[in-house]
């Protein structure tokens, strides 16, 4: 019920959303943002040292501050890297669920060496703060510039580089790690066992990772106790008070908002229909309404394919501006970064870590992680669209014409005047609904055309095929008889679209998730033998629900001897943080 009840609070003041933050007006507004309880985010990572060409693998958890369950608030979180300027080297948009999620970025040798931060948040975070961030330091080793001044110099207002571990309490009461040996030869298999002792007080969110213990010293990375001790006073409510510009939480998935103004005056549009369509094969597209401010909202909820939206004001009579909202960024001013110094009795090491990056990048083709297919978008809500390739009729040069010709049920309205419309015609033997005169949705591929007379002579031999349905649907207060969506062969006709009071912008995607790729050497895999193996991260599992007493996973070694960390790391259903390490070696295989 309290959930419920959080949930309600937010749809109401999202209606009201300003360009970039929401105002608080009064004291009622202040009450109800009160009720809704701050979050605060946790990332594990494989840093804290990098290199280029090497990946940084990031799960991170999302929590209700007040109770340390995870949140039922934010379902998108984000991952970002910042260098000691200050600057985003990226920051990673990431959909929770059930407050968890992962993702990843690959080095390259673009970016320099130097002293970097991982933080991990949510918007409705920001109103606290840096404070409330998490912030956790990453030293990145780029061998191939000659430049590595960042790393050499002595800071002195830098933070003391020290070991955490000292201060870092392992649970293995609960949950314990276990593997068949101590000691492995190379490319050989490893059997790991985890067991939960307490049933339901272990069950929760956990990654597990196998790396190469790092030969330099540098400052520990911070791992599930340690961060529970150093945001046990994070906040547990917002701050601000009446007249305070605040973030909203994207709860119902990706939030796209914006305003619209008249071109002319730079006034407010009040209540236009907008609609938002992201193109491509998977579209989407959601409808809202401008508000007394010219505000408009929107949430993403699915899984889309295209890093572009497509925002357009159906109203003809008027020139509008477009602009969408973009959040402020977080105030970094304070952040600080950890001391480290490079040495010259580093050299060979990185040298030597740098040349076995580039062979296994050069094989990398052999060994791909998977994205996870995600389901797939239905366009027409559960109907059975009637599907027309082109190609097996006689072919029309215009829309208008293939349609009169080729397409039954759909067609032309008022074809000689300004505000001609495809009607799609009503199955009476299927539904018994009343006859209407409602337009059809028409898409071309994915974009949504609010003005059909501009389509009629739309060029037909760039169209590869047509799908269309003929139930009803309701959308932002408008009604509609069927869809149709065209498709062209290059699926191009986003390049080209211009139209008046539209407004195409990129919409930064949440990170795909994906399988990661585990080695495996077993008898009838050969297809490997006469492949390089310089792997140091031997195992990556970025999201492990325990829900169960025993859980057994197999992993290979690599051809990188040495001693290996097994580490699980994470947070049980009722917030408590979990962390246990374990060792284990490497040798050289053993010839007989």
């Amino acid at each position: 019920m309290k959930t419920t009840q959080i949930l309600t609070v937010i749809i109401i003041l999202i209606t009201n959303l300003g360009s970039a933050q929401y105002v608080i007006k009064d004291g009622s507004d202040l009450l109800s943002l009160k009720k809704v309880p701050q979050e605060k985010a946790y990332v594990d990572h494989n840093g804290p040292l990098v290199l280029s060409g090497e990946y940084l693998y990031y799960s991170i958890h999302c929590f209700n501050a007040q109770t340390n369950n995870p949140t039922k608030i934010s379902t998108i979180g984000y991952v970002a890297l910042v260098n000691e300027a200050k600057d985003f080297v990226f920051e990673h948009k990431v959909k929770l669920s059930k407050g968890h999620g992962y993702g990843d970025f690959f080095v390259s040798t673009d970016i320099p060496s130097g002293r970097y931060k991982l933080l991990g948040y949510t918007q409705w975070m920001k109103n606290a703060g840096l404070s409330q961030v998490f912030k956790d330091d990453i030293v990145i080793i780029n061998p191939y510039l000659v430049d590595q001044s960042a790393l050499l110099e002595n800071k002195p207002d830098a933070l003391t580089s020290v070991s955490t571990d000292a201060i870092s309490v392992s649970d293995s009461s609960t949950i314990t790690i276990r593997t068949n040996q101590s000691t492995y030869q190379t490319r050989e298999k490893v059997s790991l066992n985890i067991k939960n002792y307490k049933g339901a007080l272990g069950h929760g969110f956990y990654s597990i990772k196998v790396k190469r213990k790092e030969e330099i010293a540098i400052l520990s990375s911070l791992n599930s106790v340690t961060y529970g001790n150093a945001y046990f006073n994070a906040d547990k409510e917002i701050k601000q008070t009446i007249g305070d510009s605040i973030f909203l939480p994207e709860q119902r998935g990706e939030l796209v908002y914006g305003t619209v103004t008249k071109a002319n005056s730079g006034l407010p549009a009040e209540n236009l229909p907008v609609v938002i369509s992201i193109p491509g094969k998977e579209s989407l597209f959601k409808f809202s309404k401008t508000d007394q401010n010219g505000n408009f909202y929107s949430y993403i909820r699915k899984d889309r394919k295209n890093p572009m939206a497509v925002i357009q004001v159906k109203d003809q009579s008027e020139t509008y501006t477009i602009e969408k909202g973009t959040p402020s960024p977080i105030d970094l001013a304070d952040l600080s970064f950890a001391n480290f110094n490079l040495s010259k009795e580093q050299a060979e090491y990185i040298k030597n870590r740098s040349v076995l990056n580039q062979i296994e990048n050069q094989f990398f083709g052999a060994k791909p992680d998977s994205i996870l297919q995600s389901n797939p978008i239905d366009i027409f809500n559960g109907g059975i669209p009637e599907v027309i390739i082109l190609d097996e009729y006689t072919r029309f040069p215009t829309l208008e014409e293939t349609l009169v010709e080729v397409v039954k049920f759909a067609g032309f309205r008022k074809v000689n005047t300004s505000d001609a419309y495809i009607r799609i015609g009503q199955d009476f033997k299927s539904y018994d609904e009343d006859y209407n005169d409602f337009p059809a949705i028409v898409l071309i591929d994915g974009v949504f055309i609010p003005h059909h007379e501009k389509i009629r002579t739309f060029d037909a031999r760039n169209i590869e095929k047509i799908s269309l349905t003929r139930d009803q649907f309701r959308l932002g207060q408008k009604e509609y008889q069927g869809i149709i969506s065209i498709e062209t062969f290059n699926a191009e006709f986003l390049d080209t679209y211009t139209a008046k009071n539209s407004l195409v912008v990129p919409f930064t995607q949440p990170v795909a998730k994906k399988n990661y790729f585990v080695q495996s050497y077993q008898p009838e895999n050969v297809s490997f033998d006469r492949i390089p193996d310089y792997r140091r991260m031997l195992y990556w599992n970025p999201l492990l629900n325990i829900a169960d007493s025993d859980y057994q996973f197999d992993f290979f070694t690599s051809d990188v001897e040495g001693t290996y960390e097994v580490i699980l790391n994470g947070f049980t259903s009722y917030g408590k943080p979990m962390h246990v390490v374990k060792e284990i070696e490497v040798v050289a295989k053993h010839i007989n």
